[in-house]
C-alpha cells in the first residue's frame, strides 16, 4: 500500500542528509531569486526615466543654410544629421527589418522567439543570416545610452539593462519613431552616423532617394561596419548585401525573380566626403564658425548649459545666396588661373623677392608646421634641418593637385609665387552679405582675405571717399582743380604726382575721379581736412585706423575688403549706411528660435544729392575712366559705378564696383606684399580684379533667378545735382610756343615708350615657377 503524503514527509525528515539538501537547495533558491531581484532592482536604477527617454539627444552636427534653403555646411565631431521618418525610403525600412529584427511589429522590446531563433541557428548551425540576437529597440538602447562597466557581471547586467530600456522604449514611441530614432542614431563607419550622412558619403543621395540595392548595402554594413564597408571592402560587402535580399525573400518583401536580378547587379559607389574645406563659402563658414563658438558661450541655454556647436544639432541660417556665392567661386577660380599663369610668365626663371631671403624666413614663421616645431621646443639649426628634407607632399596647382616629393622649405617657396583673391558681394539697403570668397582654395590657402581684420593698402578706390567729405565741406564739383603738381610745404614738403607724370590742364571733380588724377585727390583732402576725410570714412563703416596724413587721398591706410565694399554700399544706398549681416536666424534642434537678427536701420551719412552726384562720378569712371573695360570688352549695358585700385609696386589690385540692388569689392595680390609684378599694365586693378568682378556680375546676370536685377536703374539725380554738375570735365592748360610746337610729339614718343615697355612686360608661355632661364 503506498505511503501517505505525510509519511513520506516524516520519513524524508527523518534522513538528515536528505534534508539538509533540501535546506541547502531552499537557500540558493531563496538566495538565486533575492539576488535577482537586486540586480533588477540595481540595474533598474540606472535606467533612463520615460521623461529622458522622451528627451533622447544624440551628437548632431549643426548645419549653415542658405538665405535661398542650400545646405552649405556642418560643424561637426560625429557628423550626423537627423531626418524623418516620411524622409527614409520605404525599401530600407524594409531591409532593415527584415535583417535586424522580423519580428519587430510583433514584440515589445524584447523577442524572446528571437534569442531562441539566434542561439539554435547562430550558436548551434552557424548561419549567418539567422539575424541578430538584439531586437532594433535593445539595440536602440545601446546606440543612446552606451553600455556601462559595472564591478561585476558586466555584459549581462549591460543586456538586462538594454532589454528594460528597449521596454520602457516601446511605452514611450510608437514603431515608426523607434525607427526613425535606430536610424538617426545608428553608426556606419567612416565617421558616418545616422543614415542621412550615410546615404550621402557612400551613394550621394538622400535617404528617400535610396534603391533597393543601396539600401540593402547600407543594412548590410549594421553588423560590422569596417568589414562590410563598401569602399574598403567592395566584395565583401556586396555578399552581405545580397544577404540582406535574401532576407527580404524570406520575408516576404521581395520575389525571388526580383531578388536573383538585384543580386547579379554590381556594386556601385559614389563616395562623397564632406570636410569643412568642400563645399560652398568654405571661408565664410569658418569665419561664422569662430563668431558662433563666441555667440555659444555668451548665451547659455535655459538649463545654464552652454550651446555646443558641434554636438547640439543647431540650425543656422545666414544671407548668403549659395546660386551668388557659386557665381563668386567660379570667377575667382576662372580669372586667378589665368593670372597666375601670367605671373609665372612673368616671373620666369627667376624669384619674386628676388635676393631678399626675409620673403621666406617671415613665410615659414607663419606656417603652422613651424610654430608646432617651436613648441616641442626643437632650435632653430633643428627646425631647418626637418624644413630642408625632402618628403611626400601634396601641391595645389591650378590643372588639380599634385603630388610630389619635395621639402617643406621648397613649397614654401614654391606657395610664395601664388597669388591670392577676395571677393565680397552685398545687398547695399540691408547689408545682407550675399557672396564670400576668402582665397583662391581653402585647403591649401585658409587665411581669408574678406575677413574683416585682414587689411591691405586700397590705393586709388579710397578716393571716392575724398570726394565725398569734400562735397560734405561745400567744395563745388564744378570748381577747376589745377594738375599741376605742388608742394605741401605744411606737410614736410610732400608733393604726390600723376601716375603717367603728366600735367598741365584742370578738371572737375567728375573728371578728376573719372582719371583718378592723384595731384586733385591730394589738393581736394588738403582743403576739405583730412580729420574731416577720416570721420566721414569712419561713420561710412571704415574702422581701421588711419593716419592722419594728407597720402591716405591716394589709398596709403591699410583698410579691408569688408570695409570698402560697405562705404560704397553707402553710395549705392543714396547716402544710408547699412553694416554687413550674414547672420539672420538660429534654431534649436526642437526648431525653436535662440536667435534672430534685428533689421538695422540704416544712417545717413551723405546727403541723398551728394550721394548721387558720387554715383554718377563714379559711372563715369566705369564709362569712361579706368573701368571702361566693363564696357568695351565685358559688354555691359546696365547701370555700373566702380573705381579701380593699384598700390605701390603693384601689390594690391583692387576693384570695387555696384549696381542699383548690388555692391561687390575685389581685391587680388600676393600673400606678402614684396611679391608683385614689375609691370603696371599687368598688375593694375584694371587688369587683375576687374575681370573676376565682370566674370562674377556676368554669371550673376545670366541666371534666371536674378533676370529683374538686370534692368534696374540708379535713381536719377535731382535738378540741384544736375546743375552742379553741368560742367566741362577737363580743359587743357593755354600753351607756349615751345609746348605747341614740341609738346604733341613729346607725348606721342611717351606714349610709345610706354607701348614698347608693354611689349617688354608681355609674358611669355609656361608658368612652372622653377624652370630656369632659356
Amino acid at each position: 500500500m503506498p505511503l501517505s503524503l505525510k509519511e513520506n514527509i516524516r520519513k524524508f525528515l527523518k534522513n538528515r542528509w536528505l534534508k539538509r539538501a533540501a535546506i541547502a537547495f531552499a537557500g540558493l533558491l531563496l538566495l538565486f531569486i533575492v539576488s535577482l531581484v537586486f540586480l533588477y532592482n540595481y540595474v533598474a536604477g540606472k535606467v533612463p526615466s520615460e521623461t529622458e527617454l522622451r528627451n533622447i539627444q544624440n551628437h548632431t552636427a549643426s548645419e549653415v543654410y542658405s538665405a535661398d534653403g542650400v545646405l552649405l555646411g556642418k560643424y561637426f565631431i560625429y557628423e550626423r544629421s537627423n531626418v524623418a521618418y516620411s524622409e527614409i525610403s520605404q525599401d530600407l525600412i524594409q531591409a532593415l527589418v527584415a535583417t535586424e529584427d522580423a519580428r519587430f511589429y510583433e514584440h515589445t522590446g524584447v523577442d524572446g522567439i528571437g534569442m531562441l531563433r539566434v542561439l539554435v541557428k547562430s550558436v548551434l548551425l552557424r548561419k549567418e543570416n539567422s539575424g541578430g540576437g538584439s531586437t532594433l529597440s535593445q539595440q536602440l538602447a545601446k546606440n543612446v545610452f552606451p553600455r556601462k562597466q559595472y564591478p561585476f557581471l558586466s555584459l549581462p547586467l549591460n543586456k538586462l539593462r538594454e532589454a528594460i530600456t528597449a521596454r520602457k522604449l516601446e511605452k514611450v514611441f510608437n514603431k515608426e519613431e523607434i525607427l526613425t530614432l535606430y536610424l538617426n542614431t545608428v553608426p556606419f563607419g567612416d565617421n558616418a552616423y545616422g543614415i542621412k550622412v550615410a546615404a550621402k558619403r557612400f551613394f550621394d543621395k538622400a535617404p528617400s532617394e535610396l534603391s533597393i540595392q543601396e539600401s540593402a548595402v547600407l543594412v548590410g554594413m549594421l553588423k560590422a561596419n569596417t568589414s562590410y564597408n563598401p569602399r574598403k571592402n567592395p566584395g565583401r560587402s556586396k555578399d552581405r548585401r545580397n544577404v540582406v535580399l535574401e532576407q527580404l525573400y524570406k520575408n516576404d518583401y521581395l520575389s525571388r525573380a526580383s531578388v536573383d536580378s538585384l543580386k547579379a547587379l554590381p556594386l556601385v559607389v559614389r563616395y562623397t566626403v564632406e570636410n569643412h574645406h568642400e563645399g560652398l563659402a568654405p571661408y565664410f563658414r569658418e569665419q561664422l564658425r569662430q563668431e558662433l563658438i563666441t555667440w555659444c558661450t555668451a548665451h547659455p541655454k535655459p538649463d545654464g548649459s552652454e550651446y555646443n556647436l558641434y554636438t547640439d544639432g543647431l540650425k543656422i541660417y545666414t544671407t548668403l545666396d549659395s546660386r551668388m556665392q557659386q557665381h563668386a567661386e567660379e570667377a575667382v577660380r576662372e580669372h586667378m588661373a589665368v593670372v597666375q599663369r601670367t605671373f609665372f610668365a612673368h616671373w620666369k626663371g627667376q624669384r619674386p623677392w628676388g635676393k631678399n631671403a626675409a620673403v621666406i624666413q617671415d613665410a615659414m614663421k607663419r606656417c603652422d608646421h613651424y610654430k608646432a616645431l617651436k613648441e616641442q621646443g626643437l632650435s632653430e639649426k633643428e627646425i631647418n634641418i626637418i624644413f630642408n628634407k625632402p618628403v611626400p607632399m601634396k601641391l595645389f596647382t591650378w590643372a588639380g593637385d599634385k603630388e610630389v616629393t619635395m621639402s617643406p622649405m621648397d613649397s614654401l617657396k614654391y606657395y610664395q609665387y601664388f597669388l591670392q583673391a577676395g571677393l565680397l558681394a552685398m545687398a547695399p539697403e540691408s547689408g545682407y552679405v550675399k557672396a564670400w570668397v576668402g582665397g583662391i582654395d581653402h585647403e591649401y590657402f585658409q587665411y581669408d582675405h574678406v575677413n574683416p581684420n585682414t587689411k591691405r593698402q586700397v590705393g586709388s578706390t579710397f578716393k571716392p571717399i575724398v570726394y565725398a567729405s569734400a562735397l560734405k565741406q561745400g567744395i563745388q564739383p564744378c570748381e577747376r582743380f589745377s594738375d599741376e603738381k605742388k608742394i605741401y610745404e605744411e606737410f614736410d614738403g610732400w608733393s604726390p604726382g600723376n601716375a603717367e607724370n603728366e600735367y598741365g590742364g584742370t578738371y572737375s571733380m567728375e573728371g578728376a575721379l573719372t582719371k583718378s588724377v592723384n595731384t586733385v585727390s591730394a589738393e581736394l583732402i588738403v582743403r576739405s581736412g583730412i580729420n574731416n576725410t577720416i570721420q566721414l570714412a569712419r561713420k561710412m563703416g571704415i574702422n581701421s585706423e588711419l593716419e592722419p596724413i594728407p597720402s591716405i587721398a591716394l589709398g596709403s591706410g591699410d583698410v579691408s575688403l569688408t570695409e570698402m565694399v560697405t562705404a560704397y554700399g553707402t553710395f549705392a544706398n543714396e547716402g544710408l549706411v547699412s553694416k554687413p549681416v550674414y547672420l539672420i536666424r538660429i534654431t534649436d534642434k526642437q526648431g525653436k528660435d535662440i536667435f534672430l537678427h534685428k533689421q538695422q536701420k540704416p544712417k545717413r551719412v551723405l546727403s541723398t544729392d551728394d550721394a548721387a552726384m558720387l554715383t554718377h562720378m563714379l559711372q563715369n569712371a566705369v564709362n569712361e575712366g579706368t573701368g571702361s573695360s566693363l564696357r568695351s570688352v565685358y559688354g555691359f549695358r546696365r547701370d555700373i559705378a566702380g573705381k579701380t585700385g593699384t598700390t605701390q609696386s603693384q601689390a594690391d589690385g583692387w576693384f570695387i564696383g555696384f549696381t542699383p540692388d548690388l555692391v561687390a569689392g575685389v581685391w587680388v595680390g600676393a600673400e606678402d606684399r614684396r611679391v608683385h609684378f614689375r609691370s603696371l599694365a599687368l598688375g593694375k586693378g584694371a587688369a587683375t580684379a576687374l575681370p573676376i568682378w565682370a566674370k562674377f556680375m556676368a554669371k550673376v546676370d545670366r541666371d534666371p533667378a536674378f533676370k529683374k536685377n538686370r534692368t534696374q536703374h540708379f535713381a536719377p539725380l535731382s535738378a540741384a545735382a544736375l546743375e552742379r554738375l553741368d560742367c566741362m570735365a577737363y580743359e587743357e592748360a593755354k600753351q607756349t610756343m615751345w609746348q605747341k610746337i614740341f609738346g604733341k610729339k613729346k607725348k606721342e614718343d611717351k606714349e610709345g615708350d610706354a607701348e614698347e615697355k608693354d611689349k617688354k612686360d608681355k609674358p611669355k608661355k609656361g608658368w612652372w615657377p622653377f624652370r630656369k632661364k632659356e
